[in-house]
């Protein structure tokens, strides 16, 4: 009978690997030992089969893609060294498994096929989330196959069950494996990373890092969202399917190193998960988000109520709702442009908005932006009832707009609208990234469709958030 012989969190920078870094590696000599290491534990495994989750592979919204070609192919020309090239097997058999299993289960997985990459206009190759943890291994051990997997942006306990899945069908296929979780963590430690700097970068990194070497899956399903999002990592997805995979077993983590000397975290772990443990975290996790969910509804303001009964019963019913008898006569006789917000797991979902009312009153305007935020979002496939559980609302009320200058716009307070002739774009104040009136006019120039150095008009506008 296969099992999970081991589960590593490796990071994925292409500047550790000599022949692209030429020399800058050196400033990440605890990551490249750290790479190392775990190939060296690798090979004294001598695994059949690894298990590689990346989140640079081809990117799905509602889906976990997995390669199901006989090879995977790549290099590393696009960053200076094409003399390095991988041709690894794939690992079929588990692979269908795995799939056959997550639609079962109701997980959505999209097979990586010769049809799929000319569906969707992408190619087979390997992506640098894997290349990079696989050129350490490669230099120690090739005798294996490969499961590529890129998650999905799914609702974590999703990701977690995909684990599970991956766990139980390497037992069937009677071949030992071992899991790869490919993430860099935080990519805001300082201002010469790629993103502008957050206090939260080193909170996120040294709080993962923390409960991953003790193993705390509770917690790490529970670390502020909020922190999540201004961190700015890739990894945390990877760790929840890894997580799952190990469910059931006692996990103790090792940390081989950590360190950020680009402005991005780098973390390495090995994981001794041989022991079995009489806990089910899984039925554990549901309870939390179960418990989560209650206590937000509870608390919910009756306009972010109204947006979630809207589209609720729409997605239920196929037609609109009227006004709820909460709803206050003030909103009744209130006419005003309104936007709403899905959101899952701080991922959005939608958005749609009107910037002037067009309904008879705030209350019809919130229903019917509700109802198209979740169906008519062009960015988003519509919502489906299973979803309906996991979305967040936001309603954002929009006072009147005024025209402005760029000297009095600021970002945090004020929504901007840009104008030239018929087009015309639009952005909501207080966003998540958006911290300066430069990336605000940004923003909301290209989804106007307006050159920077062409003329037009700005209208600055306040909002009344509910959450």
């Amino acid at each position: 009978m296969g099992r999970i012989i081991g589960c590593f969190v490796m990071p994925h920078p292409p500047i550790i690997i000599p022949e692209v870094g030429k020399g800058e590696e050196e400033k990440a000599r605890a990551t490249v030992e750290g790479c190392s290491q775990v190939a060296e534990e690798i090979k004294s495994l001598k695994p059949e089969v690894i298990i590689i989750i990346t989140p640079h592979g081809p990117l799905f919204r509602d889906a976990i893609a997995i390669t199901d070609n006989e090879l995977i192919q790549g290099n590393m020309g696009r960053l200076g060294a094409p003399e390095i090239k991988f041709s690894i097997e794939i690992e079929q058999k588990l692979s269908r498994a795995i799939m056959k299993s997550s639609r079962n289960a109701g997980i959505m997985t999209v097979p990586i096929t010769q049809n799929s990459l000319r569906e969707y206009n992408i190619t087979n190759e390997l992506d640098h989330g894997a290349m990079v943890p696989l050129y350490f291994i490669n230099n120690e051990y090739k005798n294996y196959k490969l499961l590529h997997i890129t998650y999905g942006m799914l609702p974590k306990i999703d990701l977690y069950r995909f684990g599970m899945i991956i766990k139980s069908e390497v037992k069937v296929i009677d071949q030992n494996a071992v899991i790869i979780a490919s993430g860099d963590l935080s990519h805001k430690l300082s201002d010469d990373g790629p993103y502008e700097y957050n206090p939260m970068g080193k909170i996120f990194d040294n709080e993962i890092i923390s409960l991953l070497t003790e193993g705390d899956v509770e917690k790490i399903f529970n670390i502020d969202r909020k922190v999540i999002e201004a961190a700015g990592e890739c990894g945390l997805r990877s760790f929840y399917i890894m997580l799952g995979a190990m469910d059931g077993l006692e996990v103790n983590g090792r940390l081989l190193s950590y360190e950020g000397p680009f402005g991005v975290g780098y973390g390495v772990i090995s994981f001794d998960s041989v022991k079995a443990q009489n806990r089910n975290f899984l039925n554990r996790l549901v309870e939390a988000r179960d418990s989560e969910r209650s206590m937000r509804r509870q608390k919910e303001d009756p306009l972010v109520k109204l947006a979630r009964e809207s589209l609720e019963h729409y997605v239920k019913k196929g037609e609109y709702i009227k006004a709820p008898s909460y709803i206050a006569e003030g909103i009744l006789n209130q006419s005003r442009g309104a936007f709403v917000s899905l959101k899952v797991d701080g991922e959005l979902r939608g958005c749609i908005g009107t910037i002037f009312p067009a309904t008879e009153n705030l209350a019809m305007e919130i229903i019917r932006n509700a109802v198209e935020a979740g169906e008519k979002d062009l960015r988003f496939p519509p919502v489906d009832e299973e979803e309906l559980m996991d979305i967040e609302y936001s309603v954002d009320v929009l006072m009147p707009p005024e025209h402005a200058i760029r000297d009095e716009l600021d970002p945090k307070r004020f929504g901007v609208i840009v104008r030239r002739g018929s087009r015309a774009g639009l952005l909501l104040p207080d966003l998540e990234g958006v911290d300066s009136v430069e990336e605000q006019l940004e923003i909301a120039l290209k989804k106007a469709g307006i050159a920077a150095n062409e003329d037009y008009s700005i209208e600055k506008f306040e909002v009344i958030r509910h959450r």
